[in-house]
């Protein structure tokens, strides 16, 4: 559905990302106006208090959270100097914001819906995700579910963190840097790539699916492992930049 706001992008194709790694807060705020937009666009745009209801409401949401409105305020801020969300003049006295999705992260309508089910909840198994991104967007099944995360994966929108197989989880990648390596800790993926099929079929009708990253067998790390680590401390500088600008934000509404 597209309204006077552009909730919805008007192509089915990508448009070019600016996307970085997000604060957990940010993440919640980001992923809420997007699910909102979706399911509830009549109230679409958001004032700051609809903003912290549903980033604390109980379903559907990991973790849970009780955020006051100064903490979405601040949120807010940094998202709009990022140009991931937008202030809009609506009809009543208070401000109220859009998702700027399309744009910033460079997907369409389904893609979106599939990524804010990761932002909202976290890492999920594909099953899980299917069921939960259907309700924004129609996705039939976990067949149909499974190209969509492979184009996500190979733009590094998302990851898979446990081998393709019956219960594979997958999650985005918009963590910061310490997020990501607990999150690779956890689920034991620290030192492999897994990929996500996308049941592609050649030609004798066969699905071809990708192989996995191989461990190299000697000290010397491969191009792909080089790229993977200037990746990593990319993302630690990003976040330690957020962070900083985050608390620079609170203490200016300190101050004023």
């Amino acid at each position: 559905m597209t309204d006077a706001f552009n909730t919805e992008s008007n192509s089915g194709s990508p448009l070019q990302p600016a996307w970085q790694p997000l604060p957990t807060i940010e993440r919640r705020i980001f992923g809420v106006l997007v699910e909102k937009a979706k399911t509830t666009p009549d109230a679409y745009p958001l004032t700051i208090n609809a903003i912290t209801t549903g980033a604390n409401q109980k379903s559907n949401r990991s973790p849970l959270m009780s955020l006051e409105p100064i903490d979405v305020e601040n949120a807010l801020d940094y998202l709009r100097k990022l140009g991931a969300v937008s202030e809009v003049q609506g009809g009543g006295r208070m401000p109220k914001y859009r998702h700027r999705v399309y744009e910033w992260l460079g997907v369409n309508k389904v893609e979106a819906a599939v990524m804010t089910e990761l932002l909202l909840r976290g890492e999920q198994t594909l099953g899980e995700l299917r069921a939960r991104a259907a309700r924004m967007e129609p996705i039939n099944d976990v067949a149909s579910l499974k190209p969509i995360l492979a184009d996500l994966q190979k733009r590094g929108l998302i990851q898979a963190l446990t081998p393709q197989g019956r219960g594979q989880i997958v999650t985005h990648c918009l963590y910061t840097a310490d997020q990501q390596v607990k999150l690779l800790r956890k689920h034991g993926s620290g030192d492999e790539k897994f990929q996500l099929e996308s049941d592609t079929t050649s030609a004798a009708g066969v699905h071809a699916a990708p192989p996995f990253s191989q461990t190299p067998t000697n000290d010397e790390p491969t191009d792909d492992k080089r790229i993977c680590q200037l990746e990593t401390e990319l993302q630690s500088l990003r976040g330690s930049v957020a962070e900083i600008e985050r608390r620079l934000t609170a203490i200016e509404q300190l101050i004023q």
